[in-house]
């Protein structure tokens, strides 16, 4: 039987909070090549090193908890009530900022091999 219990707390430490995606083992339920799935927990202060240019994905992030900014070309969208969300569409360059100790859930797709953001 695929199943999986576990939690994203604890799980998000390894593989730098992705929880699913590619590049879990092809035996592991939580292998995908459609999606990958980030339980991020970020401390206040927490950004970006850098952005992120010419992305080949769709992204959706969620607010969970926290106060979280996402900087898009043109464009500043602050997460600041749990459920809040923003999506961005392939080729979108984009950077963050944690403005209070936040937890935001990532899903990407499609989970692309060899593809990594620096």
């Amino acid at each position: 039987m695929n199943v999986y219990v576990g939690n994203a707390n604890v799980d998000a430490a390894t593989d730098r909070g992705w929880l699913l995606g590619h590049f879990k083992s092809p035996d592991d339920v939580r292998h995908s090549e459609d999606v990958e799935i980030k339980w991020g927990i970020h401390p206040a202060g927490d950004e970006r090193a850098q952005w992120v240019t010419g992305e080949h994905r769709t992204a959706l992030l969620i607010l969970i908890s926290g106060r979280f900014r996402v900087e898009l070309p043109g464009q500043t969208v602050l997460l600041s009530k749990q459920g809040g969300y923003v999506l961005w569409g392939k080729n979108v360059d984009h950077s963050w900022h944690a403005e209070e100790e936040s937890v935001v859930m990532t899903v990407r797709w499609p989970s692309i091999p060899g593809y990594a953001t620096p």
